[in-house]
């Protein structure tokens, strides 16, 4: 069974969040929710507390088959964290697959694994990107997939189980949510 580390700040943004979740729990991947600070419980944008499964501290050198960071004003916290860069950058050397959205491939970027890349991001994080695919909703290049924000979400959760679980699988999970 594939394994996906979830990794959620306060601010996350919760489509971006729990749609691909729930795509992948659907497909039966194990889904590792993890909250950067203090204590299991992180709030979204918009105010939904997501009860996570651990605080990413107790994650450890743990290897998963994807790391999958959601966006919103929470991506400021992940640019922050020495922890969260660290797991990037470990997860990118083993070219294991990444899953990024919104503006949280800016996390990327520190973490030096975008260079020579094809990506979208949304639109807001333009400054910081000077060859940003505007227009893509899915941007898959090698083991990481972009995407650029809340109205890409299930796109984007489509890629990630497609990616870990396959073509049947994936439109087994589309299917059976009428999408």
């Amino acid at each position: 069974m594939p394994t996906v580390l979830a990794i959620l700040a306060d601010g996350f943004e919760e489509i971006e969040a729990i749609t691909p979740i729930d795509l992948l729990r659907r497909a039966g991947v194990e889904v590792t929710i993890a909250a950067i600070g203090e204590g299991i419980h992180v709030t979204g944008k918009v105010g939904l507390i997501m009860h996570a499964d651990v605080a990413l501290t107790t994650v450890g050198e743990r290897v998963f088959d994807c790391v999958f960071l959601p966006g919103g004003p929470g991506v400021a916290l992940l640019r922050q964290s020495v922890l969260v860069r660290e797991i990037v950058q470990r997860q990118n050397d083993a070219t294991r697959l990444i899953a990024v959205i919104c503006a949280a491939p800016l996390v990327l970027l520190d973490a030096g694994v975008l260079h020579s890349r094809r990506y979208t991001a949304h639109f807001s994080t333009a400054d910081e990107f000077p060859d940003i695919l505007v227009n893509e909703r899915v941007v898959t290049d090698g083991h990481i997939i972009t995407s650029r924000g809340a109205g890409t979400a299930l796109d984007f959760g489509f890629s990630m189980v497609e990616n870990l679980c396959g073509r049947d699988i994936s439109q087994k999970v589309a299917q059976s949510i009428c999408a």
